[in-house]
């Protein structure tokens, strides 16, 4: 019995839609299988899915009343249709399965289920086979339209399959990228506190040393101190962006002069720009303190990572500019330097923790790449902004904004973002 033309494409619409429709797949599936059925004129349908360890077929879906019978039954890659289906990857229909001996009788002694003819196409996914799509029974012979119709059938089925496959591997990942974040927010929390007692022993201890001895070891005290100083500032570091993830840092505003933090932090490195030969310069409106609600210590931390970054990215005879201006609702800090620049693949991700533009193999400056991390986060804790604009061999800009008044909690995105 010939299926209308009409129906046939309405049929094979509505399934088709049903791809983007939010069904469960066993749901999805089990109505590929009705249609299947439904426009071959067939008994029934089944989709069977080959294991390349023992080299058969099991039943992946099949109707509900034949779901108990065939759970367990298996069918060979050797001496069946789907498994001349699978090698050949093409179409084959059976009329007459009684006078063919590609077809595995016994799987009807096994499931109780009499096949008289069979239509089988290949299931193809990522560009291989990985099953059989069948339909049973049909009450004449099978056609060449009948091919066509299991053929797309089958392909709807591939790609709910790989839909599926695609959908618990990005829950997977995401489980495991939670896992790792988790471990490594543990491990930062433990290490840092550990580290923290012994630290404050050395420079405790060191820092009495350099009172006693006399110039002949003051030079390698001093070297002590310094590098443990060093440690003490990225234990703070880390600590810092930890307590902000876990929700453990609170602000405590107050009405702060944005000027006067960008000419403090700038005069503390003044000595650094010149010892590089790096001309350090400071802009802001004349007579205009650049008044916020902050808590100046953070921001000023900020302000010190930036600047400390353009210093150490820009060479001798270069320029780092501290920009500060007021807008109708925030105010914007921006450190431009005229360094190396940021490679376009890396701009994304400066502000991630750890993350490092140089490779470990190749890197000439320091750091362990959480100045910006640590930045990033302070300037989110006030409600702000911030974000890089660089070419690579001409320079970067670095701008934070923060809302005037505490009600400005999400100033919006510039356009650079």
């Amino acid at each position: 019995m010939a299926i209308d033309r009409t129906k046939l494409l309405e049929r094979l619409f509505e399934i088709t839609r049903g791809l983007s429709a939010s069904v469960d797949m066993e749901t999805y599936l089990q109505s590929i299988l009705s249609a299947a059925a439904e426009l071959t004129d067939s008994e029934s349908a089944s989709l069977l899915e080959y294991n390349e360890i023992s080299q058969e077929f099991s039943f992946k879906f099949v109707p509900w009343f034949h779901r108990d019978a065939v759970s367990s039954a298996k069918i060979p890659l050797s001496g069946s249709v789907a498994g001349w289906v699978f090698l050949n990857v093409k179409p084959l229909a059976v009329d007459d399965v009684e006078n063919d001996d590609r077809h595995y009788s016994k799987i009807d002694e096994l499931v109780g289920f009499k096949t008289k003819s069979i239509l089988g196409v290949p299931l193809i996914l990522h560009g291989r086979p990985v099953g059989v799509f069948e339909a049973f029974n049909k009450q004449d012979n099978y056609t060449e339209e009948d091919i066509l119709v299991l053929e797309t059938l089958a392909s709807l089925a591939s790609t709910a399959l790989q839909n599926d496959l695609l959908e618990k591997n990005i829950m997977s990942s995401q489980e495991e990228a939670r896992e790792l974040d988790k471990l490594k927010n543990e491990f930062i929390a433990i290490t840092s506190h550990e580290l923290r007692t012994p630290l404050g022993l050395i420079l405790g201890h060191a820092t009495f040393l350099r009172e006693l001895v006399g110039n002949d070891y003051q030079e390698q005290v001093d070297a002590i101190i310094r590098n443990a100083t060093r440690l003490k500032e990225i234990i703070e570091s880390l600590t810092s962006v930890d307590n902000y993830e876990s929700g453990g840092s609170l602000v405590r505003s107050h009405r702060v002069s944005v000027t006067r933090i960008i000419e403090d932090v700038s005069a503390s490195f003044h000595e650094m720009a010149m010892s590089k030969g790096i001309a350090l310069k400071t802009e802001f409106p004349d007579g205009r303190e650049l008044w916020v609600d902050i808590e100046g210590g953070k921001i000023a931390i900020v302000l010190s990572n930036l600047l400390k970054n353009a210093l150490t990215f820009t060479n001798e005879g270069g320029q780092v500019v501290i920009r500060g201006e007021q807008k109708p609702d925030y105010i914007t800090v921006t450190v431009q330097d005229s360094g190396l620049g940021i490679p376009a693949k890396d701009l994304p991700r400066i502000f991630d923790r750890f993350y490092q533009v140089e490779s470990h193999l190749t890197r000439r400056h320091g750091g362990m790449g959480l100045g910006l991390s640590v930045a990033k986060v302070m300037i989110e804790m006030h409600g702000g902004r911030i974000w890089a604009e660089s070419k690579e061999g001409e320079g970067s800009a670095f701008t934070f904004l923060l809302p005037v008044n505490k009600k400005h909690e999400e100033p919006p995105k510039p356009f650079s973002e």
